[in-house]
């Protein structure tokens, strides 16, 4: 049985009136949880484990989701560590009335493996088809060095307030 790596994942919802706010669009809590079950589908199923939220980067909510819309999550696998993941998220929300597309939100998960006790556990290297995995490989690295950075500057400051 040859595998191969499923490093992407597509998800489609209906947003109905039990997810909306009182202006009658997506509340913005229902969407980051529902981000959330996509980048944990997303990366389970590529390392084949369970896994846990680390870090939520850059949730941006460029447009309002109305309610009967249909909105469809493009996940996809860009980076991997030793035990951590990136996942970044596109949503595209489809006005089924007027028959228009719109680009919504975009955010980047990471995630991390765990095995059964708990532990962390090693996730498969990604391997780089084409351009616009290495392209999505390298964002994915400078977004990671810029939280490293931003870890280390708060933890500088943590450590000159005690």
């Amino acid at each position: 049985m040859h595998s191969i790596q499923n490093k992407s994942l597509t998800m489609t919802i209906l947003i109905t009136p039990d997810m909306a706010n009182f202006s009658g669009n997506a509340h913005g809590g229902q969407i980051l949880k529902i981000l959330d079950e996509v980048a944990y589908a997303c990366a389970s199923r590529y390392c084949g484990n369970y896994v846990v939220t680390l870090s939520v980067d850059m949730v941006l909510f460029k447009q309002p989701i109305p309610v009967g819309s249909l909105v469809t999550f493009l996940a996809n696998v860009n980076y991997t560590g030793n035990t951590s993941m990136e996942i970044g998220i596109k949503v595209i929300t489809e006005d089924i009335k007027k028959h228009c597309v719109t680009h919504t939100n975009t955010c980047y998960f990471t995630m991390v493996a765990v095995d059964e006790d708990g532990s962390s556990a090693k996730v498969p290297p990604l391997e780089m088809q084409d351009e616009e995995d290495e392209r999505r490989y390298q964002n994915a690295k400078l977004r990671k060095d810029t939280r490293m950075d931003r870890s280390r500057i708060l933890l500088d400051k943590n450590k000159i307030s005690e």
